[in-house]
């Protein structure tokens, strides 16, 4: 007879994997559940911003990526669109790097080989019984759906444009991030730190985007110089230019249960946030680890299915999200106003920003993941 499972993932995303990872550790027998109708793409061009908590995570289950799949960010400068500048650096927070930009098919790889030598998990292609289900499904989650779940969701009207380019100049290790009109353009370092390769994330209007699509590679990368006024001199794309629309959401009920069995919502079906600040999958990787945290720490006697132990992880991950949710929002609401008040206000506040100490080390911190909130 088949030993039963503890916890099924439904899933089998980066948090998802990471999940299974950390719970097979603590003994705990995984289910994973993986739609093969849906694999990853080979030509995925997305890249995360990963901060020292995320890297400390995934450090602990072997699953780091190689230097050149994982470029240490030495310095982060941010335009704004009257002269408004703030700059970090990895040197003034005695830090090795403010984030690391980690290439999604490396991360992928290398939690898919851990997660097929982890003789507690069992990837299956369709839900099976345990005492907890986890939903990984990021935000389109059907079984968020089926669980009649409502996902609060609040469109910017902007959609994310994502690509990689080849630079004439190296990065230098410096991510660059540029607010003009509404849009916010992010140039993020790869290759390690010698590399002249960056990974684009371009915020537009929805109005915009579809023209800049539109674009041949050379009018498109022509486009992109303009607005990182030439930072890294001519640009080439390297990969394929993908899209998709932007939206701050967040599920009505993170815990619950049905058929007297409970589900937990992690990640992108729990939450979703804007990429400007680059938390998304930090925030997805602190669901991971707070719920491992709070059923390795249960007691003997209390099933992983206990509710109430389960609103431990819901109460301290709805925090997190309220940190850090709260703050990208009111940039991104900041900086979609074009009127020349608000234009002299916020760039005034950024400058200001600049010279604030220990404000702003306390800012940097938080993304970095040096002092975690809700956990």
């Amino acid at each position: 007879m088949a030993q039963p499972f503890d916890i099924c993932i439904r899933g089998a995303s980066i948090v998802g994997r990471t999940l299974a990872l950390l719970l097979a550790r603590d003994r705990l027998r995984v289910a994973l559940v993986a739609d093969p109708a849906h694999p990853h793409p080979a030509d995925d061009v997305r890249a995360y911003a990963l901060n020292t908590a995320s890297r400390t995570l995934l450090e602990s289950l072997r699953c780091w990526p190689d230097a050149e799949h994982a470029t240490a960010v030495q310095q982060m400068h941010v335009w704004g669109d009257k002269g408004g500048e703030v700059t970090f650096t990895a040197s003034q927070q005695s830090a090795p790097a403010l984030a690391w930009i980690v290439d999604v098919p490396a991360l992928e790889a290398r939690l898919g080989e851990a997660v097929r030598y982890q003789p507690m998990i069992e990837v299956v292609g369709s839900p099976v019984t345990a005492a907890l289900t986890v939903v990984c499904e990021g935000k389109a989650s059907a079984t968020r759906a089926e669980l009649g779940v409502d996902f609060d969701s609040m469109p910017y009207h902007q959609q994310a444009i994502a690509t990689r380019l080849m630079c004439e100049r190296p990065h230098e290790q410096m991510a660059r991030q540029w607010f003009a009109n509404g849009d916010i353009l992010a140039f993020l370092p790869l290759q390690g730190e010698a590399g002249n390769s960056v990974a684009v994330v371009w915020s537009v209007q929805d109005g915009r985007a579809a023209a800049l699509q539109a674009l041949s590679p050379e009018d498109f990368c022509l486009a992109l110089q303009e607005a990182s006024h030439g930072a890294l001199g001519s640009l080439a794309l390297d990969g394929t230019r993908a899209a998709w629309p932007l939206h701050k959401a967040q599920a009505s009920r993170w815990i619950g249960s049905l058929d007297q069995r409970a589900w937990v919502l992690a990640g992108d079906a729990a939450h979703t946030v804007h990429p400007l600040a680059g938390q998304g999958l930090n925030l997805g990787l602190g669901d991971a680890a707070t719920l491992a945290q709070v059923l390795q720490g249960r007691d003997y006697w209390r099933s992983v299915g206990d509710t109430k132990l389960l609103r431990q992880y819901e109460r301290a991950r709805k925090t997190a999200l309220l940190a850090v949710g709260g703050a990208t929002d009111g940039l991104q609401q900041l900086f979609a106003r074009g009127d020349a008040t608000t234009q002299g206000l916020r760039n005034w506040g950024m400058q200001g920003f600049e010279r604030s100490g220990w404000v702003k080390t306390w800012v940097a911190r938080q993304a970095m993941g040096l002092e975690t909130i809700g956990n």
